[in-house]
Parts: C-alpha cells; structure tokens; sequence
C-alpha cells in the first residue's frame, strides 16, 4: 500500500456511499463520486447535489472517477456488485484497491475478487457489520483479502473502524451473511407479529411479553419502531442481501428456509406501501411502526366479511 491514502473515488452513492463520502472528504481526503442516476437526466440534478452537499466531486464517467485514486470503494446494490467489479477490472491498474463493501455472497465476493486481480489491481472484501448511518465513518468493518492487513490500518488512519479477518476473500462475508440471517429476520419477524397484533389489538399484550422474556432488548420501548422502519425504508435492498445469504447457505448445502421467507416478507412490506402510496418520508417523525400498521390495515378493516 501506499504510505498514506489521500485520494479516494466511491461508486455508488446511496446511502452507504454518500456518508462514507462525506466524512472522508470533512477528514480532508480527495473524494470523487460516481452513480449511475448520473446517466439519468431524471435524477442527474439531485445526484448532483447530493454530491455538492458532501463535498464531493462527481465525476462523469466511471473511468473518470477511478483514475488515479487509490482507493475505490464499491457500495452499489447487491445485484450491480459484478458490474463494478467488471468495469474494475478495465479501469484500474496496479497499487490501486477495489474495497467490495457490498452485501453479496462470498461465492459473488471471489469472482469479483478473481476479476480485479486478474487486471493486476488489489482487491479487499470489506463486512459492514452494522447500519452506517449511527456510526457513519466508523462503522465496524471486517476486512478480508491478501492486502486486508495493509489496507485495514491504512483505513484506521483515516478515521476509519476496520480490521483485517482473514487473508482469505469469502470469510467476512460468510460472517456479514449469517449474522444477516438473524437482524434481518427479526426485522422480518416483527413487520409480520406487530402488524398481526394490531389488527388484533393485541400489540400491547404481546410486547409486554417479549419484554418479559427478553427484557434487554428494549421490546416496550423503542426496537419495534426502529425494526420496522429499517424494513420499511430499506426492505427491497434487504431482500436482495437476503437472496444472497440463501445463495451462501446453498453453496454450504444448508436450506436457506429463513433466508427466503426473510426475503419474501422484506419484499412484501415495500410491495404493500408501494400501494397505498406510502413511503418512510411521507410517514410522521419519528416513525411509529403503529402509524404503519394502522395505514396498511385500513383495506383489511372495510372489506366484506
């Protein structure tokens, strides 16, 4: 590695991107962006500003935005995870890493690996062990690869949380995967026990006795809110990552039973506010999974019986 990392360039900037973006560049590093709603005139001015607001340059291209940096750091969405590693492979060139921060498979993570080193650049997968919003910048990272080392206590330098694993690419995301399994799956678990216990009016009784059993996690307090509104605002990214955690359980031949049904009620929640026209944004702040509830439930409580 380079002594010092000054120049960074993050393709993708969603949410993950545009934070670990905007708190490089206030710790002083060099930042450049690229998205793809760049190419699209509909959201090119807000992907524009988004970026101005972050102090971060938006470059034109993908190739303009990898160009001389040392660090790009993939966060785009599960499915375009390949395309990155791809356009990787023919733009960057030796002493530059792709940092893989995506939530895809450890199979998905060594042919993007297999891609990049194969043009003669490094690459290092990177687990985003949890939501990036609280801790932004230091957020804990695990970090997996044969630059992994060199490249962790780089990242520490900067400001960075991260810590070298495994000199192995697939170990840290089979950790992410399947720590995966259980955080989205109780978000899972809640959208459809809340949303029950309601149409029952029931929801006080039963969160009482979550809180009897559970009493550390918070059940009559504040988790249920903050469980449904990570699936209510991220559920259609969470059923990707969830369809990459099944993959992952089938290459080790377990049956990702949980996996899929995780999935299958991420993707619901945003199907059935899609219908009702119902977004994170247009619910009251702070967000009340009852509110939800209660808007989701108005059908089911006029129908026919």
């Amino acid at each position: 590695m380079t002594a010092g990392l000054h120049k960074f360039a993050l393709i993708g900037f969603g949410e993950a991107g545009s934070i670990l973006g905007e708190d490089l560049a206030a710790a002083g590093r060099d930042v450049v962006m690229y998205d793809i709603l760049l190419d699209a005139p509909a959201s090119r001015e807000a992907m524009l500003e988004k970026a101005r607001r972050a102090r971060v340059r938006a470059a034109r291209t993908f190739e303009d935005a990898v160009a001389g940096v040392q660090v790009v750091i993939s966060a785009v969405t599960a499915s375009s995870s390949a395309d990155v590693a791809g356009k990787a492979a023919e733009s960057l060139r030796a002493g530059q890493v792709l940092l893989d921060i995506n939530s895809v498979s450890p199979a998905k993570k060594l042919s993007n690996a297999a891609l990049v080193e194969a043009a003669g650049a490094d690459f290092v997968e990177a687990a985003v062990m949890a939501p990036v919003p609280p801790q932004r910048l230091r957020v804990p990272m695990l970090l997996g690869g044969r630059r992994a080392g060199a490249l962790a206590a780089e990242l520490c330098n900067v400001g960075m949380n991260t810590s070298a694993l495994s000199e192995q690419i697939g170990v840290a995301s089979a950790v992410k995967m399947c720590r995966s399994i259980v955080i989205k799956g109780l978000e899972a678990l809640t959208v459809e026990s809340m949303l029950a216990a309601r149409r029952f009016g029931a929801e006080r009784e039963v969160l009482e006795s979550l809180n009897g059993t559970f009493p550390s996690m918070g059940w009559t307090g504040q988790l249920p809110d903050y469980l449904v509104s990570r699936a209510a605002e991220h559920g259609r990214r969470r059923a990707a990552e969830m369809r990459e955690v099944a993959r992952t359980l089938q290459d080790v031949d377990v049956e990702p039973t949980m996996a899929l049904a995780t999935a299958a009620r991420q993707d619901w929640l945003i199907d059935a506010m899609t219908a009702k026209g119902l977004t994170c944004s247009s619910l009251s702040s702070p967000f009340s999974w009852r509110e939800l509830a209660d808007s989701l439930t108005e059908d089911w409580l006029t129908k026919d019986t």
